[in-house]
């Protein structure tokens, strides 16, 4: 249980503790974002842009039911963590975000460029959808998703919505190979500025290795995370017929995420696929295209009820969750905003932020006098023209 010193009372603030706590490169790889960062911006801008219908006044429900449930497993609120690569940002890492989700009784996407290996978080939270990149030749990508098989992973998550293009104007914190001792040496000021983040890790066995375990191959070490990123990079995309392909090869729930367009929705629909999440990368693919809340009801549309639909980017408050949802998302992936909780307070943080958007979406269902996250819809909210707009139906 966090003291009271240590509970926040908004993402925003769990973001203004995490850039106290952390080292200034380990913060702006947070940030993130690439080029002049329009995307990045839009994705929260863009549901201020969103009003709500006029509040009720009288006969509101008396309690709310927020519990729903993704790709086969029931959660307590429609919230999910996002998959995120390697977690440097506290000694608990994945675990952490694994037993924050849990206490929350909400699931998680781990990445396959994770910090930790998928058996250790599946241990700390069973309901687990392991993520992978198009990375390999077809039978790497096979011993990768049939680890996280054995593990217990409960679905398959495969992300589309990624580029190469990492160039940032207000400039790209330079990432290590590894943590030798010339690299030690090289962020020494940096550690010096923060000391008690450097005394965290020691405490908790040294500092992070920057490996990437679940991308190893059978018997051998883990990989550095730049070594996998070369091999990614290297390997050409996806194409529709290697998507179908993996989805039957998984044979189980099955997410495509990075879907922005509604053309893009139908074709998961014909792979089989159960969900899709609208999505940008949080802002970290093309710069320039719109807010991932702009795209979903064109896309929630053009699927209806054939899969679930997710949305990915820009949540920051309970009231953002009920506006996607209303809008046509089953439930919404955090990223940011759970690594923020996590710098700032470790898994007690992560359970925190779901905390705070469990309060808000609670809050506002009763101001709108919605009994249930089911029974919201369009009505409740109040879209500007042009709020779509460059959006492709």
């Amino acid at each position: 249980m966090a003291s009271t010193r240590e509970w926040f009372e908004t993402v925003e603030e769990a973001r203004r503790r995490a850039r106290r706590h952390l080292p200034r490169s380990v913060y702006l790889s947070l940030v993130a974002g690439t080029e002049q960062g329009i995307t990045l911006r839009d994705n929260v801008a863009a549901f201020s842009e969103l009003r709500f219908t006029p509040p009720h006044g009288a006969d509101l429900p008396a309690t709310r039911q927020l519990v729903t449930s993704v790709l086969g497993q029931e959660i307590s609120l429609p919230v999910i963590a996002s998959p995120t690569g390697v977690q440097a940002v506290h000694p608990e890492g994945e675990v952490g975000v694994a037993r924050g989700a849990a206490e929350a009784g909400t699931a998680l996407g781990l990445s396959s460029f994770a910090s930790m290996p998928v058996e250790d978080v599946a241990a700390a939270n069973p309901k687990l959808f392991f993520q992978v990149y198009w990375s390999g030749d077809n039978d790497t990508i096979l011993q990768r998703i049939e680890r996280a098989r054995r593990a217990g992973a409960k679905a398959l998550i495969v992300t589309l919505d990624w580029s190469f293009s990492t160039g940032r104007d207000w400039g790209s914190p330079a990432i290590p190979e590894k943590m030798d001792l010339r690299t030690i040496v090289r962020l020494a000021p940096e550690g010096l500025t923060r000391p008690g983040y450097v005394l965290r890790w020691l405490r908790g066995g040294g500092l992070p290795d920057l490996t990437v375990p679940n991308m190893a191959a059978p018997g051998e070490p883990a990989p550095t995370f730049f070594g996998v990123y070369g091999e990614w990079m290297q390997t050409p995309p996806p194409s529709w017929a290697d998507l179908a392909w993996l989805r039957q090869q998984w044979g189980g729930p099955f997410l495509v995420k990075g879907v922005m367009r509604a053309d893009e929705a139908r074709r998961c629909v014909d792979i089989g696929a159960t969900a899709i999440s609208v999505s940008n990368h949080g802002g970290n693919n093309l710069d320039g295209t719109p807010a991932s809340i702009r795209a979903l009801p064109a896309v929630a549309d053009a699927v209806g009820t054939q899969l679930e639909v997710l949305l990915d980017g820009g949540i920051r408050r309970g009231s953002d969750v009920v506006k996607a949802v209303a809008l046509g998302a089953r439930a919404v992936m955090i990223g940011r905003a759970y690594l923020w909780g996590l710098a700032a307070n470790g898994s007690a943080g992560v359970k925190n932020v779901f905390d705070l958007l469990r309060d808000g979406i609670d809050s506002t269902l009763l101001a709108l006098g919605r009994p249930s996250v089911h029974d919201l819809c369009p009505d409740d909210i109040i879209v500007p023209a042009e709020f779509a707009r460059g959006v492709s139906n």
